[in-house]
């Protein structure tokens, strides 16, 4: 180890103490996929009991309504579980926001569900690295930052949320509101690289649901009364994916509407995802999406409503950000852990945080591979390297109001 205070090493010592393994383990075991909401109130239950050993306030929160668009392009209402969220010592001089999520991309159905061992220090198993691994690494650095004498200077929140992996739509609104005034942020994903690499920058994501009306008419015997809503919709596709430059990535995913052969189709759904890689690149980005909404429109003579919206905007690597990073890389020097970052074209709840001007560093989970693929696995040495990261760099923040 290099140049760590006693405060520290004791810290260290206290986080390879902790049954980090065993809570993963536990908590993999339950499936925990988006939809399944069964299995997240379980696992929400068993983070609530686990992080209920901290002092503050521990809450499961019901998420804020969601709604999804149909094939037909009719909206409904989308369920998602419980978000927890802890608080402590909201008075304290150094303010932090931790977050985390326990659902996972692998529904009840998904035939990705036991844990096994790859080889000795290897554990695969659906989520255990995205993000079962993160939660325990957060909760042992907490206990052993509990136990310093710098606890009293630091307060914070925790927010594990029951949505990440289908974009936080329903636990958005409370990860603002917890980065409000907050020194920084370490949100649990695992690391970029399974070398420990840290990711950095990130762009944004926006979904969006284009939802086309036009007016039905006989194919054969009046074509010209009707408004085709396909074609507009083709339209609208190629004009999007025409829009696609440096700093704006641009898929058209999907396309829904039409029927018999003999119908003006009067409806359509148009499904694109964009991606800009700064904040000017959305402003961009929604400028496009306006004109081109509106040219289609006129140009076809139907109605296009448009559903979503850039949900995790762009992450740029800012100073305040540079000089987080700057710390959690001091951080691993002296444990001697060699920490590194590069862009990642990834998105996560780290770009919504980054949206408040709150730094963070996203990927303070563990080490290990082949996430939301039946081959995800977590290397379970860095369990202890990680919580041992996360514990001397809050320590460090703590110590800022000496």
């Amino acid at each position: 180890m290099g140049e760590l205070s006693t405060t520290e090493r004791d810290a260290v010592e206290r986080v390879t103490a902790e049954p980090m393994l065993e809570q993963v383990e536990s908590w993999s075991a339950i499936n925990s996929g988006s939809a399944n909401l069964d299995g997240l109130a379980q696992v929400a239950a068993a983070l609530a009991d686990s992080f209920s050993h901290l002092p503050g306030e521990l809450r499961l929160l019901d998420p804020a309504p969601v709604t999804a668009v149909d094939p037909d392009g009719r909206e409904r209402d989308v369920a998602h579980g419980r978000n927890l969220h802890l608080r402590v010592r909201p008075d304290a001089p150094v303010q932090l926001l931790l977050t985390g999520h326990m659902d996972t991309v692998y529904g009840a159905d998904h035939p990705f569900q036991n844990l096994t061992w790859k080889e000795p220090g290897v554990l695969g198993g659906p989520g255990v690295a995205d993000m079962k691994g993160g939660l325990a690494v957060m909760l042992a650095a907490l206990r052993a930052v509990e136990a310093s004498s710098l606890a009293p200077r630091l307060g914070y929140e925790v927010v594990i949320n029951s949505d990440e992996e289908v974009g936080s739509p329903g636990s958005a609104p409370l990860i603002a509101q917890t980065a409000q005034g907050k020194r920084a942020a370490l949100t649990y994903e695992p690391a970029a690289l399974p070398d420990g690499t840290l990711a950095g920058a990130r762009p944004g994501s926006g979904n969006f649901s284009f939802i086309i009306t036009g007016r039905s008419a006989h194919a054969g015997r009046n074509p010209e009364d009707g408004r085709n809503a396909v074609v507009a919709a083709a339209d609208l596709a190629l004009r999007l994916s025409a829009a696609k430059a440096p700093g704006l990535s641009v898929n058209v995913a999907r396309m829904d509407g039409g029927g018999p052969n003999n119908v003006v189709p009067d409806h359509a759904v148009l499904r694109v995802n964009l991606r800009p890689a700064s904040e000017s690149d959305q402003w961009r980005a929604q400028e496009i999406i306006d004109g081109t909404v509106a040219a289609v429109a006129a140009r076809h003579d139907v109605g296009i409503h448009i559903h979503g919206s850039f949900g995790r905007p762009p992450k740029p690597l800012d100073p305040a950000a540079e000089q987080l990073f700057g710390l959690v890389q001091q951080a691993g020097a002296d444990l001697g852990q060699s920490i590194r970052w590069q862009p990642s074209g990834g998105v996560c709840d780290g770009n919504n945080i980054a949206a408040q001007r709150v730094p963070v560093v996203d990927t303070m989970g563990v080490r290990g591979g082949k996430i939301h693929s039946m081959e995800e696995y977590l290397i379970v040495e860095s369990l202890a390297e990680r919580a041992a990261l996360s514990a001397v760099t809050i320590l460090r923040l703590a110590a800022e109001a000496a």
